[in-house]
């Protein structure tokens, strides 16, 4: 695998777009236009960001540059990345961006708590100057349907190299009953993990999971998981509350195209620690 210096070169340019603050039913709150440069100095060894946002038209300018990347800073090959809070603590703020790159195009998610409980999403589009490719419709449950192959890619916290997992992910809807499953094989042996959620009696674009989308068991407690579907084919999965001192994961999802799927999960442990972080890739085949 690259270095995780040179996945990061894969986000250099000017990317334009907006950040849009949802709510925590995924509704818009604001929209605010943004440039965000990153580029490397003479030096070709220090990185130059700059994020630009424009209030009533008036830009205002957060500018960093770094030589290096953190622990909470995560890349794939590709420059799909996460980065946030190592240590959930339940009296502390706490939060991750998690952000998806495919051609021209990225797409982020900044999701935030506080005390616990969500406070604030931030979804942020973003595409190269002159960009040719048009915004993507908005994700629903519908285009999800059926069975998906592909690959997972889980590099974890312990800095250990990659692992490529098989996957197979299905997703079936009775009435407003949706039920998705996750297989992934390894050396070790096979994983499924089931899922039953509920669509929204009054928004269709989110799902209510009755258990969390990493456990088995019927008996594990509810956490209050959502799934919201948004704009340019994008959805977000985090619980509406953490639990302390039990597993869970944050995670987004991009429809690329009719048949092509990404997700990253940022995952941390019963703990509160983080644990891993995975880019799943797969493609309809049913």
């Amino acid at each position: 695998m690259r270095s995780q210096w040179d996945c990061l070169l894969q986000n250099l340019g000017c990317w334009q777009g907006s950040f849009t603050h949802l709510s925590k039913q995924g509704e818009v709150l604001n929209d605010i236009p943004s440039e965000t440069s990153l580029e490397l100095k003479d030096d070709q060894s220090t990185m130059r960001q700059v994020v630009r946002r424009f209030y009533d038209g008036q830009p205002q300018d957060l500018v960093l540059e770094y030589r290096s990347l953190n622990k909470s800073t995560v890349f794939f090959e590709n420059g799909a990345f996460s980065q946030g809070s190592l240590q959930f603590s339940p009296y502390s703020d706490f939060g991750a961006e998690l952000g998806l790159i495919h051609g021209d195009c990225r797409m982020r998610i900044v999701i935030l708590y506080k005390q616990s409980q969500l406070d604030s999403l931030t979804f942020i589009r973003e595409h190269l100057p002159n960009s040719p490719t048009p915004e993507r419709p908005a994700l629903t449950l519908e285009a999800l349907l059926g069975k998906w192959e592909g690959e997972a890619v889980t590099i974890a916290a312990d800095w250990l190299e990659p692992e490529s997992t098989p996957t197979t992910t299905e997703w079936k809807r009775e009435g407003d009953r949706v039920n998705m499953s996750l297989q992934m094989s390894s050396p070790s042996g096979n994983q499924k993990f089931d899922s039953i959620a509920h669509v929204d009696p009054l928004n269709s674009h989110i799902l209510h999971f009755q258990q969390s989308p990493q456990q088995i068991s019927s008996q594990s407690q509810d956490l209050g998981i959502q799934t919201i579907f948004l704009p340019d084919g994008a959805s977000i999965t985090c619980p509406q509350a953490i639990v302390n001192r039990q597993q869970f994961r944050l995670s987004i999802s991009w429809l690329l195209e009719p048949n092509l799927h990404q997700r990253m999960i940022r995952s941390y442990d019963s703990k509160g620690g983080w644990s891993s972080i995975s880019l799943v890739t797969e493609r309809k085949v049913g």
